[in-house]
């Protein structure tokens, strides 16, 4: 209650351009980014599939396009569901740049080599985490002490059967664990290092 006023228990709602759920997940979020980005392609459909260069093609989809449906995604974890989401879309740039329909029975492999791309879609989320984690991690402020647990709350969480869920930060660390990563965030250079350079699938895992 604030100002005498019941607040709503609702099950989302936007937040600075972001979908916020009550199982904290980000399926909502991501498919939301998804479809303003598709959105987006379809208004400029022209220029993308125009004549123009390809390499430049390709630049203006990952500035315009992928920037849209990367909104957010430092505090994204994603699970296998939400991944494939990504990597679908990833396709559906490349399909929709080079005017290839899904009846021309054209594997993603073909795709790819025709547009001289990999899938790079979660690796540059993962980098743009890494970044975003790393800048947390060598201050002293109220977020990093979430990110590891120290504010109490009141809520009461009922322990799941099965697999444990992902946590934010569970596709950057190895299994040296925290500790060890919060050190390496120290060292700015050895961070960018590790997490900036080279370009690369993600491994997806089969985490819920």
């Amino acid at each position: 209650m604030i100002d005498q006023k019941q607040l709503e228990n609702v099950e989302c709602f936007k937040y600075l351009g972001s979908m916020l759920t009550n199982d904290g997940r980000c399926t909502c979020e991501t498919k939301s980014r998804i479809a303003m980005a598709k959105a987006a392609f379809n208004k400029k459909k022209t220029l993308f599939t125009s004549k123009l260069d390809l390499n430049l093609r390709k630049k203006l989809i990952k500035c315009y396009i992928w920037s849209m449906a990367f909104y957010g995604a430092e505090t994204w974890t994603l699970r296998a569901e939400d991944q494939k989401y990504l990597e679908s879309f990833e396709m559906w740039c490349w399909r929709r740049m080079e005017k290839i329909s899904w009846t021309d029975h054209m594997r993603n492999e073909e795709v790819l080599l025709r547009v001289n791309e990999q899938r790079n879609i979660l690796h540059e989320i993962r980098k743009r985490k890494a970044n975003w984690i790393g800048y947390i991690l060598r201050r002293n402020c109220l977020l990093k002490q979430v990110i590891e647990g120290k504010i109490k709350g009141e809520m009461e969480v009922e322990r799941r059967r099965g697999r444990r869920r992902k946590k934010l930060l569970d596709d950057l660390k190895d299994r040296r664990g925290y500790s060890y990563l919060k050190e390496e965030a120290l060292e700015r250079t050895m961070w960018r290092h590790r997490f900036g350079g080279g370009i690369g699938p993600v491994v997806r895992e089969n985490a819920e």
